[in-house]
C-alpha cells in the first residue's frame, strides 16, 4: 500500500533516501554503459557516422531535457498528493501527466520534422554527414510517441515511491537496444538509420512493459478518475517547465565553455570534454539521491510533516557533499589515471589533469545546489532550481571565465576557478532559499495550530 510506504519513509527518512536512490543509480549506470556501447557500434561505420550522431545529440538532448523536466513535475505533484492521502487526485494527475507529455511530443514532432534539414545545415554538417544526420533524426522524431509517455509513466512510479519498477523498465529497454543495435545496423544493413530504429523500437517495448507494470500499481491512470483541470496542468508545468529549462541552461553552459576553451586551442577543448565526462560521473550518485529526495520532500510536504523536511534535506545535502568530496579527492590524487580511461594523448592528459585538480573543489558546491533545488521541486517550487543554476552558470561562471581569459589574460585554469566561484554563489543562494522557505512553512504551520 502507498499509505504504508509513506508512513515507513516518515519513520526512517535516511533509510528511505538510500532505498529510493539505489535503483535510480543502477539505471543511470546502465545508461552510461549503453552510451559507450552505442557509440562503439556506430563508430565502426566510420567518422561520418559518428559525426552524424554528434550533430544529432543537441536535438536529442532537447527531448531529454523536456522529458526530465516534465517528469520532475509529474513525480512532484503525485508525491504531494500521495503524502496527503489524495489517491484519486493522484490518479487524475497521472492522466494529466501522460497527456501533457504526449501533447508536447506531438508539438515537437510537428515543429521539428519540417526543419530537420535546415537545422543540420545551419549547424554546419557536410553533405555526407547531413544525409546521415537527417536519416537518424527523422526516425528519432517519430519515436517521440513512445519516448515521451515512457518518461511520464516512469515518473508516475517514482512519485508514489517506487523506483525499482522504472529501473527494471529502463534496464530492460537499454539491454534490448544493445541487442537490436547490431541487428539493425549491420545484419539488416540500415547503418546509422538502424541505430535510430533500434532506439525507437526499444522505447516502444519499454512503453508496453511500463503499461503492464502500471496495471498493478496502486496509483495508475484511470479514465474514471480523470477530470480535466487547468490547475493540475499548472501544478505539473510550474515545476516541469523550469526543470526543463535548467537542463537546457547546462547545455548552453558546455557550449559557452567550449567557446572560451577554443581560445587556447583544440587540445584544450578536447581535454575539457573529457574532464566534463569525469565530472558527470562524480555527480551521478548525487543526481540519484536528489531524485529520491524530490519524492520524499513531496510526500512529507503533502502529509504536512514539515518537521521532517529540514532534517531530511540536511541529511541529503550531507550525503551529496560527502560523495562528491570523496570522488573529488580520488580525482585530485590521481587525475591522470582517470584521464587515461578516455585518452592516451599525453598532451590531453596533462591539460585535463591540471584542470580537474582545480575543478574538483566545485563538486561539493554543485551537490548542495542540486540537492536543495530538487527538494524545492518536491515541495512544488520549480523556479528556485532554475534560478540557482542561472546564477551559477550565466551570472557568475561564464562572465568570470570570459573576464579571466579575454580581459585579464589568465590561463585556462582560471576557467575552473570561475566554476568554483559560480558554485559558491549558487550553493549560498540555495541554502538561503531553503532556509527562508522552511522558516515560512513552520511559521504558517504554527499560525494554523494556534487557531
Amino acid at each position: 500500500m502507498v499509505k504504508g510506504k509513506v508512513l515507513r519513509f516518515a519513520k526512517d527518512p535516511k533509510k528511505a533516501l538510500f532505498t529510493l536512490a539505489w535503483p535510480i543509480l543502477v539505471a543511470m549506470f546502465v545508461q552510461a554503459m549503453y552510451n559507450i556501447v552505442d557509440t562503439a557500434f556506430v563508430g565502426r561505420l566510420g567518422a561520418e557516422a559518428i559525426a552524424a550522431l554528434t550533430f544529432a545529440f543537441p536535438l536529442f538532448f532537447i527531448f531529454i531535457a523536456i522529458n526530465s523536466g516534465i517528469g520532475a513535475g509529474i513525480s512532484s505533484k503525485i508525491s504531494r498528493l500521495v503524502g496527503s492521502d489524495k489517491y484519486k487526485a493522484a490518479e487524475n494527475a497521472s492522466v494529466h501527466g501522460i497527456g501533457i507529455s504526449l501533447f508536447l511530443g506531438v508539438i515537437l514532432f510537428v515543429i521539428g520534422y519540417p526543419f530537420i534539414d535546415p537545422v543540420f545545415s545551419l549547424l554546419g554538417a557536410s553533405e555526407a554527414v547531413l544525409e546521415l544526420s537527417i536519416d537518424y533524426m527523422s526516425i528519432i522524431l517519430l519515436g517521440v510517441f513512445f519516448i515521451f509517455p515512457l518518461f511520464a509513466i516512469n515518473n508516475i512510479f517514482i512519485g508514489q515511491g517506487d523506483t525499482k519498477t522504472p529501473m527494471k523498465i529502463q534496464v530492460a529497454t537499454l539491454l534490448l537496444n544493445i541487442i537490436l543495435d547490431p541487428i539493425f545496423i549491420y545484419i539488416l544493413g540500415f547503418g546509422v538509420k538502424g541505430a535510430a530504429i533500434a532506439t525507437v523500437s526499444s522505447f516502444a517495448a519499454g512503453v508496453i512493459m511500463s503499461v503492464y507494470y502500471l496495471r498493478h500499481a496502486q496509483i495508475r491512470p484511470r479514465m474514471e478518475s480523470f477530470k480535466f483541470s487547468c490547475r493540475v496542468c499548472w501544478d505539473i508545468m510550474k515545476v516541469g517547465a523550469p526543470a526543463s529549462l535548467t537542463m537546457l541552461v547546462m547545455s548552453f553552459y558546455f557550449m559557452a565553455i567550449n567557446r572560451i576553451m577554443v581560445y587556447f586551442g583544440t587540445d584544450y577543448v578536447a581535454a575539457f570534454g573529457v574532464a566534463s565526462r569525469l565530472e558527470s560521473l562524480a555527480v551521478m550518485p548525487v543526481v540519484a539521491f536528489s531524485i529520491s529526495l524530490l519524492t520524499l520532500t513531496g510526500m512529507f510536504y503533502g502529509a504536512k510533516k514539515h518537521y521532517l523536511l529540514k532534517s531530511t534535506i540536511k541529511y541529503a545535502v550531507k550525503v551529496g557533499v560527502l560523495i562528491t568530496s570523496l570522488v573529488g579527492a580520488l580525482f585530485f590524487i590521481a587525475p591522470s589515471l582517470f584521464m587515461r580511461i578516455f585518452t592516451a594523448d599525453i598532451s590531453l592528459i596533462y591539460i585535463g589533469a591540471s584542470y580537474i585538480r582545480v575543478n574538483v573543489f566545485s563538486f561539493p558546491l554543485i551537490a548542495v545546489g542540486m540537492m536543495i533545488g530538487r527538494a524545492l521541486q518536491g515541495m512544488g517550487y520549480g523556479v528556485p532550481s532554475l534560478v540557482i543554476n542561472l546564477v551559477r552558470v550565466f551570472i557568475v561562471a561564464i562572465p568570470l571565465a570570459s573576464l579571466f581569459v579575454f580581459y585579464l589574460g589568465l590561463g585556462y585554469l582560471s576557467i575552473a576557478a570561475a566554476m568554483i566561484l559560480g558554485g559558491l554563489a549558487s550553493s549560498s543562494l540555495a541554502v538561503a532559499w531553503i532556509t527562508l522557505t522552511l522558516r515560512r512553512l513552520n511559521s504558517k504551520h504554527s499560525r494554523q495550530k494556534a487557531r
